[in-house]
């Protein structure tokens, strides 16, 4: 149901009771003077008058307003500021309002570098030399009406690679939908164009949707490859906040997998890869530990230094810091170097479980080895060396931090003022300030 504001009715209702009201009279007959709105006074009857609120303004259907009349009217009678949240949604509408304009010339121009008798390949040279994708948009919607020409492959999918580079997906929609229309058009490449721009548009279900078109199509170009698998296990693997939602799409993975294996397709490194991560972020470390001694047996894989850093980040996650070291060992034996994240959590859980001769090892072969120690790693060791009653020594390892450039100064006095809040060495303050 639509509403029109042609009366003040709906600020009155906002405003509230009388004195409230009563409060905006005295506050703009104090502030008349200083607060003008077009080289006008903004007085408390310009506030009440209804041109305050335009009555034309767009109305969703729910009965609110859209857009900046929104945005304007929170301004004036809240007290706060507005949250991000909402200013994403303001922006977000704001964005989905405005829609793009056809530069008519561009167009034009782009029209005139066709011939009379046009084929489908010229047709996709001029629209991938399109920069404006709305241009090529319309110079495809326009191909489309044009006698004795049809569209192939290759323009779709120029266009739903230009139209998704844009994340224009509404209108790649439809193009997309112009081509599940088609039973013979498509092959490998299209389809998983579309199901990449479908996954960065977070549209999983349509995603899978087409991946399914894939495996139930009669052409066999169109059939789903390592790369569609591969696209479809980075989608699902970017969508895990925490364990248990990892958990669950780990179940979806799993399933992909055994479909791909049981197709005959066999997995790359970045699939085994992939099983490897859903295992480790799913908290079934085991599990991701048997994909590890399978690939170079089953899969003929050998693994990388990403599979060793998921292992290595997983098992230290559970405590489980002898595997872990072992992993890092034969990582360094095959040459390969552990990230940072690698070492970061290798020196925490060995910290934390009480082996800080190692701990300190290992973070100074990170340090060795040009990669950063964050700020949890280097108050997890010295916490960890203090809790044994060895404050000197942390004040000393704190201070070769300090002289090696490996904190900055604001590091420094915070990583001091913690020890000093936590084991009271106030003394050491004064000694290396």
């Amino acid at each position: 149901m639509k509403y029109r504001l042609s009366n003040s009715d709906f600020v009155n209702k906002l405003i509230g009771t009388n004195p409230f009201r009563q409060y905006l009279k005295k506050f703009f007959a104090c502030s008349s003077n200083s607060n003008l709105v077009n080289g006008n006074e903004l007085g408390y009857s310009h506030f009440m008058a209804p041109k305050r609120i335009n009555p034309c303004s767009r109305i969703a259907s729910n009965g609110l307003l859209c857009g900046f009349e929104q945005f304007s009217l929170c301004s004036l009678f809240s007290t706060k500021p507005m949250s991000r949240s909402y200013r994403r949604r303001v922006s977000k509408r704001l964005k989905a309002n405005s829609k793009p304009v056809l530069d008519e010339a561009q167009f034009q121009r782009a029209v005139s570098q066709l011939l009379p008798r046009f084929t489908a390949e010229e047709l996709g040279n001029v629209m991938a030399q399109q920069d404006e994708p709305f241009v090529c948009l319309e110079l495809f919607n326009w191909a489309s009406q044009q006698p004795r020409f049809k569209h192939d492959a290759s323009t779709y999918h120029i266009a739903i690679k230009k139209l998704g580079v844009a994340k224009m997906y509404e209108e790649m929609d439809d193009v997309v939908n112009q081509v599940l229309a088609i039973s013979h058009m498509g092959t490998e490449a299209l389809f998983n164009t579309i199901i990449y721009f479908f996954t960065e548009a977070r549209k999983l279900t349509r995603a899978v949707n087409i991946f399914k078109h894939m495996k139930t199509s009669r052409n066999l170009d169109c059939r789903p490859s390592i790369r569609t698998y591969n696209i479809l296990f980075a989608a699902f693997l970017s969508r895990g906040r925490n364990s248990y939602i990892n958990h669950v799409y780990m179940d979806t993975i799993r399933g992909l997998f055994r479909q791909m294996v049981n197709d005959g397709i066999e997995p790359d490194i970045f699939s085994l890869n992939s099983m490897v991560k859903g295992y480790v972020l799913s908290l079934h470390v085991n599990d991701a530990l048997r994909i590890f001694h399978q690939m170079g047996v089953v899969y003929n894989c050998m693994p990388n230094s990403f599979t060793y850093d998921y292992l290595i980040h997983g098992l230290c996650a559970q405590g489980r810091t002898n595997n872990a070291r072992e992993l890092c060992d034969e990582m360094k034996n095959k040459g390969f170097i552990p990230s940072g994240k690698s070492y970061n959590s290798l020196v925490n859980a060995l910290a934390l479980s009480g082996d800080v001769e190692e701990a300190v090892k290992y973070l100074w072969e990170m340090i060795e080895q040009q990669r950063s120690a964050d700020f949890i790693t280097y108050r997890t060791v010295l916490d960890e060396v203090c809790r044994r009653g060895r404050v000197e020594e942390a004040m000393k390892l704190l201070k070769q931090f300090q002289e090696k450039d490996l904190v900055d100064g604001y590091t420094y006095r915070k990583l001091l003022y913690v020890l000093e809040d936590d084991f009271g060495h106030s003394s050491d303050h004064s000694r290396f300030s």
